[in-house]
Parts: C-alpha cells; sequence; structure tokens
C-alpha cells in the first residue's frame, strides 16, 4: 500500500477520514511505531508495554481497534484508558512508567479528520516524556521493510483507569485553600476535557457553569480550535448572561486552555502564561520559564522583574519541552494556549494551567481584565497569515532590508529595533508566511504590521 505522505505533521498524525488515513494506513503506523519504541527503547517488540487511548472523533474507534489489532499481533501487553483527552495520555504514560503512548486524536482539526498522537519516556530519565514526530514516524517507515518480520505471538488487553490518581496530581500544584469561591465558565467544546471537569470543580470552591460539556465527535457549537475567529463568542456571552467571574475555553483533544475574562473578552496565551508564571516563581524562586519568540516582550521583562530566568524557544510545544529539560525551566507557555509543567513530565496539561490560573487570580483579588492590564506593556499584534509563492526569496528580501537589525534566525528571522520588534517564519504545511509585530503604541505597530506585510506582497 502506498500511504499519504502529507499525513505526517512536524508534531504529530492528522490526515482526512477514510481518504488521507484509514483503518489499512493505520496498521502500518502502528507496525513503525513499534518499531521506532523497540529500537529507541532497546527493547524487543514483545515485551513493550503501551498504553492506548482515544478522543470522541467519529474516524477515532475505528482507527485505534486496527492499532491495537496490530500491537496484540506482535505480542505486546496493552493497556486500553478508552476516552482520554491529551493531558490524561500524557499524565498516564509518565505517572505509570508505560514505555509509549498512542492515542487516537486529530487535535483541534475540523470533525472530518483522524490522527494520532504518540510519545515515549526518555531512556536515561524516565521523568521526561518524549513526543513522537509524524515527521519522524514517517523517517522510520521509509527505512524499515513492512509488514514487520518480527515474531508474532499473542498480547494481552486490559482497560485502565487512572483518572482519579489525575485529579489528584492536578490539585498537588495548587494549595486549594488560596483558590476562593469565583463562577467559571467552562466550554468544552464538546471535546474530550468534559469528562475531568465536573470532577475537578467539585473540589474546587465556587460555581461551574459547563457549557458545550457533551461528547459529540461533530463539534456542532463551535470550531474544535479556540483561535478560530470569534469561536470565543458563546463562552463570552455565556460569561455576560450569567455574570461570571471568568471563562475557561479548551479545544477538543484538551491540550490547551485558553482565558476569557469577566467583560467576555478573550486573553491571548502569553498573557495567560503570565498570570501562571508569577505563583510558579514564588514557589521556585530563581527557575527558568519558557516562552516562544512570537510571546510579547512583556514575558521575558516581568519575569526577569519577578526573579525568575526567561528562556527562548522555537514555535511548538516539542520545542519548548526540550528547552524546558536541557535550560532548567519550570514551566512552560505559547501565545497557542499550550502549557507545560516540569512537574507533569515536561508535557502538557490545560487543567494544571486551569487551577493555577484561577489561583493566582483568587491571590490578586482584582477582576481578571484588571490583571491583564498589568501584563499589556506592549502593543502586540495577531499573527498575521500571507499566503505567498517563493517563500524562500521572500526570507531573503526579509534579510537583506532588515540585515543591520536581526537578532537571529531561531525559528524564521527575527528582527529589533529599539521601540519595535517583528518575527515572519514560514508555515510548516501551508504555503505560508507568519508574521508577528509588537510596538510601544498602537499607532506604531499598525505603521510596522503594514510596512512588513507591503513588503512581503509585493
Amino acid at each position: 500500500m502506498e500511504i499519504n505522505k502529507s499525513i505526517f505533521k512536524a508534531y504529530d498524525i492528522r490526515g482526512i477520514y477514510p481518504t488521507e488515513l484509514n483503518e489499512e494506513s493505520a496498521r502500518l503506523i502502528a507496525q513503525t511505531f513499534l518499531k521506532f519504541l523497540s529500537e529507541k527503547l532497546k527493547k524487543p517488540i514483545k515485551e513493550l508495554h503501551l498504553l492506548v487511548g482515544r478522543d470522541n472523533r467519529q474516524s477515532s474507534e475505528p482507527l485505534l481497534k486496527a492499532v491495537i489489532e496490530v500491537f496484540l499481533e506482535y505480542g505486546v501487553k496493552v493497556d486500553d484508558a478508552g476516552l482520554i483527552s491529551a493531558n490524561d495520555h500524557y499524565f498516564g504514560v509518565g505517572r505509570h512508567k508505560y514505555d509509549g503512548g498512542f492515542v487516537a486524536t486529530a487535535s483541534h482539526n475540523p470533525p472530518e479528520y483522524g490522527g494520532f498522537k504518540m510519545s515515549h519516556l526518555n531512556l536515561d530519565n524516565p521523568d521526561v516524556l518524549e513526543f513522537i514526530a509524524g515527521k519522524k514516524l514517517l523517517a522510520k517507515m521509509e527505512e524499515i521493510d513492512l509488514p514487520l518480520t518480527d515474531e508474532k505471538r499473542s498480547g494481552t488487553l486490559q482497560p485502565k483507569d487512572f483518572s482519579n490518581d489525575h485529579l489528584n496530581h492536578i490539585l498537588s500544584f495548587v494549595d486549594l485553600n488560596k483558590i476562593k469561591t469565583l463562577k467559571v465558565v467552562v466550554d468544552s467544546g464538546n471535546g474530550m476535557n468534559a469528562l475531568m471537569i465536573p470532577k475537578l470543580f467539585a473540589k474546587l470552591p465556587g460555581e461551574l457553569i459547563h457549557i458545550f460539556d457533551e461528547l459529540d465527535g461533530t463539534f456542532p457549537n463551535r470550531p474544535p480550535n479556540p483561535l478560530t475567529e470569534n469561536a470565543w463568542q458563546k463562552c463570552g456571552q455565556k460569561i455576560l448572561e450569567t455574570r461570571a467571574d471568568l471563562g475557561i475555553m479548551f479545544d477538543v483533544d484538551g491540550d490547551r486552555m485558553f482565558l476569557v475574562d469577566e467583560k467576555g473578552q478573550f486573553i491571548r496565551g502569553d498573557m495567560a502564561l503570565l498570570m501562571m508564571a508569577r505563583p510558579m516563581l514564588e514557589k521556585f524562586p530563581g527557575s527558568g520559564i519558557v516562552y516562544n519568540l512570537i510571546c510579547s516582550h512583556a514575558v521575558k521583562d516581568l519575569v526577569k522583574q519577578w526573579g525568575g530566568k526567561p528562556i527562548r524557544s522555537e514555535v511548538g510545544y516539542m520545542n519548548l519541552a526540550r528547552h524546558m529539560f536541557e535550560e532548567g525551566g519550570v514551566m512552560s507557555g505559547e501565545v497557542s494556549g499550550h502549557f507545560a509543567f516540569k512537574d507533569n513530565y515536561y508535557a502538557d496539561n490545560a487543567f494544571v494551567a486551569l487551577v493555577l490560573a484561577l489561583q493566582a487570580i483568587s491571590k490578586d483579588g482584582r477582576k481578571l481584565s484588571e490583571i491583564m492590564q498589568d501584563y499589556r506593556l506592549y502593543a502586540r499584534g495577531d499573527e498575521i497569515n500571507l499566503k505567498v509563492e517563493g517563500i524562500s526569496a521572500k526570507l531573503d528580501m526579509i534579510r537583506e532590508k532588515y540585515r543591520e537589525n536581526i537578532l537571529d534566525e531561531m525559528d524564521g528571522i527575527t528582527v529589533e529595533f529599539d521601540d519595535w520588534w517583528f518575527n515572519v517564519r514560514a508555515s510548516n504545511t501551508e504555503p505560508l508566511l507568519r508574521v508577528t509585530v509588537e510596538a510601544r503604541t498602537e499607532a506604531e505597530l499598525k505603521e510596522k504590521q503594514a510596512e512588513i506585510v507591503s513588503l512581503i506582497n509585493n
């Protein structure tokens, strides 16, 4: 079978089901995963112990069924956690020391997609979770013969429920006595975090107003990705209707968290990171906070002011996790709403982010919109996506025009001036250039955005 190589992404595997990704391709992916893990961990396939699970997409159950059949065919010991979020996946593999995790999910893609996220523990440090990139698995697939010729024997399959362990782990990040009675709207987007939220709020003071809490793989109430334009509006409306203190939104596989203030206004991930970073630095003085290079400069400025060590990273949660491990970070965060923690196996956990945010709001005592004003030191624009031909030539043009002010090319090109900066980087998956600009004032921001966009388009 000729597999569709476009489904192997920078971080995971995603494709439209069943045209781009189906049960037959899932079987090839499962065999490649076994070979990859066996070689990485220096362990025979038949001795592997794996955790599997799935989200509530219509494609996920048949795709995971095909994967489990392969695992059992090669003698693997399989624990099936059933319906789980990405947070549960990472925690389960880390806490219970599985050789690897394999979850059927297409992250925040539209309903017609299927996909897989994969992980394993670091061979030298079992408290570090490593993610298996889709492109890395494709490279392995291209160097091995399929089907596998490894010994076949009957594996074992058993159900696994670690939700109570996970709940206790989440709550260990905060002092419950420091969280005040708050009225919170939670928008689960008909996705996986709807299962844990009632259990979590049963342990928290205050009132939960849970919307879009029924598991529905067609995601009928809003886009699966909260960063889609206007996706937050229904959550904002519910906040205003109920006079809630704030809102929380998740993407449908659950690993990203977003805040909406009491006025119904959406809050970017870098601002939410700052609110969580402060209590983390009080708990772990002098620690590193990892942020990606398109976050506001307010992140590095305030982390320094609070006695922490700002650690700059490329965009992408795998990159932030690596910097966190290599450079002594205690947590990391992105504009996109990914928040990961050293004490969560260096992996994302949107539930931990939620409780840290509630504790920070409680300690401050002001309304969330007022707290955010303290963090908005600069005027930062939303990322601009430009569809262009000849991306390399466009980047060369940027290099030539701004060569005296290029900070680095860690991820795209970052250019720094005294009172403004910008980053231009190529998309991993589309013919797009992504542009981020920040300035001292709104007027200067608009002027500089227009300057960069005009240069690229012309």
